[in-house]
């Protein structure tokens, strides 16, 4: 069972190929309980030069079972959570930043 900061791996479609690429589960246990997928954002090692205030570059990306470092991009997907290889979970301090660049994504509070 996937959990919110949970770094997994999704395909993706892209224009010539779908790929498999690491994903964050940021969809909560609430809608976990009632729904048969996961809402996911991405996670790239394509470190820009400028930020976007949405943008998170992750400070414990190792030890999220990432093999380089990444950012955290409010690029949302929808999977399936059966069959989604759960790769490792975001720390604490990383999972809190990201929390904040989804209040800014998003038109919650």
């Amino acid at each position: 069972m996937v959990l919110p900061g949970d770094v997994v791996l999704a395909k993706y479609p892209g224009i010539k190929a779908t790929k498999t690429r690491p994903s964050l589960v940021v969809s909560t246990d609430l809608y976990h309980q009632t729904r048969p997928d996961v809402v996911l954002c991405l996670l790239t090692t394509q470190i820009p030069r400028g930020m976007n205030p949405t943008d998170y570059l992750l400070q414990d990306w190792a030890a999220a079972g990432l093999h380089k470092p990444s950012v955290f991009r409010a690029f949302f997907n929808t999977q399936m959570a059966a069959g989604l290889p759960i790769i490792g979970h975001l720390s604490d301090r990383d999972w809190s930043e990201v929390q904040a660049r989804l209040r800014l994504a998003l038109a919650v509070t």
